[in-house]
């Protein structure tokens, strides 16, 4: 009982210590899984498009601010119909938002930049 006492008069203050060093940083968890590693890591990136992206850019009245904050931010990464393993620039499709999807979006994440392929409304 009495290292019990010890181990959790050590615990709390620990934990508490930990989590507001972290929270200063910025540090999130949310970013654990591989749909959200792909997204952060590719919003961290340039953006280049290709003529056939940028054009369907202009037909459906969409602007980086829009493809960024919500198609990309919202959407999640179909890794069936990706290619993650290819070298030098892994190749994904991703679908926005996650429930009814109206955008599909195929993209590569290369080392210093992002550049998109395909933009596709699905309704």
């Amino acid at each position: 009982m009495r290292k019990l006492k010890f181990f959790f008069i050590g615990l709390i203050p620990g934990l508490l210590i930990v989590f507001f060093i972290l929270n200063k940083k910025g540090v999130s968890c949310s970013g654990y899984l591989p749909n959200s590693r792909v997204i952060a890591e590719t919003l961290s990136k340039d953006f280049t498009y290709s003529e056939a992206f940028q054009a369907e850019m202009k037909t459906l009245k969409i602007d980086e601010k829009f493809l960024k904050d919500s198609i990309i931010t919202k959407g999640e990464i179909n890794f069936d119909k990706s290619d993650a393993q290819k070298k030098p620039c892994p190749s994904y499709l991703l679908t926005a938002p996650e429930v009814n999807p109206t955008y599909e979006i195929t993209f590569e994440k290369c080392k210093e930049n992002a550049h998109f392929i395909s933009l596709k409304k699905l309704k």
